[in-house]
């Protein structure tokens, strides 16, 4: 993209890959890829090369019609996309992909943008759009940022789901004690909430901490918070 002199028209817009490249230490990680959907051949070709000539892996598609029927890897990824593609629009992709937790960052790139189609796609949580010509560094700068989003984001979902299965393996009062001790209650006062002694509490509480994984009360506050466990009455009388 970074060429002077463009008439506008999609034949005009070309990669030239230079040594000058700003490199990214996290670009040379093999489990990830970038998924680039343009119906334009030169320059679907063209974005390949610039991203394989910095050690990144990458998947082609002339549709998102074939990005949608294919069996995208489990890996990191980020994808960059065209906005005007036939049958499926760049912005209506973004949709769909939300509406089947596709949950892959887009950088979208287009030779027709306007500031309402760009606010649009950032509020639906794109990372970049992109105006044709751009410079070959603001493209791998917007890959970048769209790789690290979904490692981060593939991290965040693998730890909410651990918790979720220790949550699950609870008994009723053990969820219900859990959420008295992060509201902050002792041993005592919620012995008398639910009816019973201290000392069965104090049971309850090290299977929860066990279960949970939690290493302290605030490790338990924290995971709480993240699950949006909140306490909503006594479940049943029995201490099991």
């Amino acid at each position: 993209m970074d060429q002077a002199g463009q008439k506008g028209t999609r034949d005009d817009y070309s990669i030239h890959i230079a040594g000058s490249l700003k490199m990214f230490a996290d670009y040379d990680k093999p489990e990830q890829v970038v998924f680039v959907i343009d119906d334009d051949v030169s320059m679907r070709e063209a974005i390949s090369r610039l991203l394989n000539a910095i050690g990144l892996r990458t998947q082609t598609f002339a549709s998102a019609r074939d990005f949608l029927n294919s069996r995208l890897p489990d890996v990191p990824g980020c994808v960059v996309l065209d906005v005007r593609l036939p049958d499926l629009s760049g912005l209506d992709l973004q949709r769909e992909m939300v509406g089947r937790g596709i949950h892959v960052p887009i950088v979208f790139i287009t030779g027709h943008g306007d500031i309402p189609m760009s606010v649009q796609a950032m509020k639906a949580g794109a990372v970049e759009f992109l105006t044709k010509p751009f410079r070959d560094q603001d493209l791998l700068d917007a890959v970048r940022s769209g790789l690290h989003r979904d490692r981060q984001a593939r991290i965040e979902r693998a730890e909410l789901a651990a918790l979720r299965d220790n949550l699950a393996h609870l008994t009723k009062r053990e969820r219900e004690v859990m959420s008295l001790v992060v509201a902050g209650l002792l041993n005592k006062q919620i012995a008398l909430r639910l009816g019973t002694s201290e000392k069965t509490i104090k049971i309850h509480r090290s299977h929860v901490m066990q279960k949970m994984h939690a290493e302290s009360l605030a490790d338990l506050v924290r995971m709480s918070q993240k699950l949006g466990f909140t306490f909503h009455g006594p479940e049943g009388s029995e201490d099991s």
